[in-house]
Parts: structure tokens; sequence; C-alpha cells
């Protein structure tokens, strides 16, 4: 009978155990779903922080979509598709100023340039930018960051894309380099590693950065609604943990090293060319290295929208942009 006693009190402290082990990893592994606006390299550090485990370590299950523009990635995280988006911080401020009740607020930057090049399909060793006068371009999507980036580095020499040059916008952003190379534009805005491997493949040619022209803005930053990120603060703030973690990664780390990390997401590109899109995009300085989207960054994109008449009246920084996340994760 004492045996009998032992063993059903030793098996409910096991139940015990076993139940609250459960209860634990349950805590410890919280589901958050993600949307990319594209698949691109400019994205690196993102890559580094699934492939590297840092999300797992902060007990994040991270699940990876690519949604494919900026309206589809907004559309989904409205609709609670989709957790946290990572896109331009311009769609946040396009939300807002429709009067959303519950928008879109900024919470950690993941880069913090342009990230697109200049490429022509003839070589240009002595580029300047008055060639592109009574050219054939093809741009980005009207409202979109590398339109507006690119009309804005266009004004500053002197050039009015609607004016100055055949500006076409009718093109989807996922087929704008096939349309380039089929097409009769001469010039065309493409990002890493499709800029270089049209230059290696005879396609076109890379004269210029529209990052390097256009200085700091808040290009790609990480964002949630802003219910969401007041239910669920400490899975956002572990979700920015394992992004700084990437961040400073990315940052002590070769072109190479992140190149082997991120490979599997860009298994048609080979090592040498992702080495080399990230070493041009390490020596502009793309890749924010910390998370903290400043006042600076926002009032230059809002320049920047403004210039291409695309900024709604009201975009409150102070509504949009929530640091208090990011600063207590890197201790400011």
């Amino acid at each position: 009978m004492r045996k009998l006693t032992y063993f059903m009190l030793f098996s409910s402290i096991m139940l015990i155990f076993l139940a609250a082990c459960g209860s634990n990893q349950k805590a410890e592994n919280t589901s958050i779903k993600l949307a990319e606006v594209t698949r691109s390299l400019f994205y690196a550090p993102q890559y580094v922080a699934i492939e590297k485990g840092f999300f797992e370590e902060e007990g994040l299950d991270v699940e990876l979509q690519t949604t494919w523009g900026g309206d589809k990635t907004m559309t989904a995280l409205l609709s609670d598709g989709v957790d946290v988006a990572l896109v331009g911080s311009e769609t946040s401020m396009y939300v807002y100023g429709q009067d959303s009740k519950d928008y879109a607020v900024n919470f950690a930057q993941l880069t913090q340039t342009d990230g697109t090049f200049l490429v022509a399909k003839d070589p240009h060793p002595d580029f300047t930018w008055d060639e592109l006068k009574d050219s054939t371009f093809l741009g980005q999507r009207k409202g979109g960051m590398p339109q507006m980036v690119g009309e804005f580095v266009l004004k500053q020499h002197d050039i009015d894309p609607h004016a100055d040059l055949n500006l076409l916008q009718n093109i989807e952003f996922a087929n704008i380099p096939g349309s380039f190379v089929s097409g009769d534009a001469e010039y065309v805005q493409l990002f890493e590693p499709t800029a270089s491997i049209f230059e290696k493949e005879g396609k076109g040619h890379i004269i210029a950065s529209f990052g390097e022209e256009s200085g700091q803005v808040p290009y790609t930053v990480f964002m949630a609604k802003n219910s969401y990120i007041s239910e669920n603060e400490n899975d956002i703030k572990n979700f920015t943990k394992a992004v700084y973690k990437a961040q400073q990664w990315v940052q002590d780390n070769d072109a190479e090293a992140i190149a082997k990390v991120i490979q599997p997401y860009f298994e048609d590109t080979d090592i040498e060319m992702l080495a080399s899109s990230i070493e041009r995009y390490k020596n502009q300085g793309s890749f924010a290295t910390d998370p903290i989207l400043d006042q600076e960054e926002w009032n230059n994109l809002k320049a920047i929208m403004e210039e291409a008449g695309e900024l709604p009246e009201e975009v409150s920084y102070e509504d949009l942009v929530n640091t208090k996340i990011a600063e207590e994760v890197i201790g400011k």
C-alpha cells in the first residue's frame, strides 16, 4: 500500500513537472508572422536574424513571407494576415493620413539609405546626371520609396523627371528588371543583387547610387499595428532584440561571411555575387547599425515625400514612431 502511495505521489509530481515544462515551452516560443515587401539583399540583417537563430534565442518563431509590394504588405498587416511588416516607412504615413483608428507604428529600422542603383543599358564611363535628359527611364511605383527618392535625387541634379524624361511607371515592381531587358528604356533603378547580376551578364551597367545621393532616410522599417504593439509589447521588444543582434553581427562581419549565412534566400545567386552586392551596401552605410528611427531621418523622409507631392498633411513622428522599445533594447 505504501509503495502504491509513493508511486501515485511520484506520478503526480512528474505530471505537474511536465505540465510546467510544457507551459514554459509554450511561453518561450511565440509565433510571429512577418511579411517582407520584397525579397531583397538589402534586407540582409533580417535573414541573418533568422538563420543565426537570433529570433529563437528571444523565444520567437518567426514565419517569413514575401508579399511583393507596399500596398499588399500593408493590406496583410491591417487585416491581421500578418503581425509585423518590413516595408517602407512612408506606408505608415499613408495609412495614418486616411484617419485609420488602428494605424501602423514603426518600431525598428532595418535600412537607412535608399537601396537602388542607377543602371544603364550602355556603358557611361564618365557619367554625369544631365545625360539622363530626354531619355526613356523605367521608374518605380508612384508614391513608393524608390520612385520618390529617385525623383528627389534627379531634382537635386536639375532634372524634372516628368518634363525632362520619358518616365515609365506602369510596370509592376517584380516585373521591372525583365521589362528593362526586353524594352526600350535606357535607364532603370534596380536593387542588389539584380543590378550586379545585370552588369555581370552584360544586360546593364551600374553608373550611380541613389543611396549615396539621397542621404539617410528610414527606408525600410519593421512596423506593427498600434494595438498589436500595446498588447504584445514584450514580444515586440524580443523581436527588436533579435534585429539588433543581427545588425551588430552584420556590422562586425565581412561581406563574404554575411553572404554565406543568407545564401538560402538567394539560391540562384553565387556567393561571390552576393558578397560583392553586400559590400556595396556596407560601403554606403545602407544597413542600420541599431533599430532606432530618429527624428532627423524622419524629417528627411518627409522632405523627400513633400518634394514628390506625396506627403499627407499630418504625419506625427510622436504618433507613428515608437523609439522607446529600441532605446530599451540598446540601453540608450
